[in-house]
C-alpha cells in the first residue's frame, strides 16, 4: 500500500490518507481481505500522528470501506464498487468546483482552465 500525504495539500491529513486508501480499494491495489498496517505502523511509516491515522480508519470503517477485527487487525471488505465509485465522483465534484472557484478568482478563462488541466492531466 502506497500512501503519499503533503503539507501543501489544502485537505487534512486523515483525509489524504482515507482518499488514498478509498482510491486504491476501487481501482482493486487493495483487494477484499487484505490487511492493512496498524495504526501506529502506519503513522511510524507517513511520519503522523497516530490519532490521525486513527481517524482515516475509523472513517474508512463508518463508510464500510475496511473493517477492524479485534486483535487482528484492519481488513479490506467486500466492496460496493459503484456505489464507492459515484462517492468519487461526488468528492472530484466539490474540488472541481472550489478549483474552478479560485481560478476564476485568480483571473483565469475558461480556455487557459483547460488548457492547464490537458497539460497537466498528461503529465499525470
Amino acid at each position: 500500500m502506497k500512501i503519499i500525504v503533503t503539507q501543501a495539500s489544502t485537505l487534512p491529513i486523515y483525509e489524504q490518507i482515507l482518499n488514498q486508501i478509498r482510491d486504491q480499494v476501487v481501482s482493486g491495489s487493495l483487494k477484499e481481505a487484505e490487511a492493512l498496517p496498524s495504526i501506529r505502523a502506519l503513522a511510524r511509516e507517513l511520519q503522523v500522528s497516530v490519532i490521525t491515522t486513527k481517524r482515516a480508519y475509523e472513517e474508512l470503517e463508518k463508510e464500510g470501506v475496511i473493517i477492524s477485527i479485534p486483535g487482528k487487525g484492519f481488513y479490506v471488505c467486500k466492496q460496493n464498487n459503484d456505489f464507492l465509485k459515484e462517492k468519487q465522483r461526488r468528492y472530484l465534484e466539490e474540488r472541481f468546483l472550489e478549483l474552478i472557484r479560485e481560478s476564476k478568482n485568480a483571473g483565469m478563462d475558461l480556455e487557459e482552465i483547460l488548457s492547464m488541466i490537458e497539460i497537466l492531466y498528461e503529465e499525470g
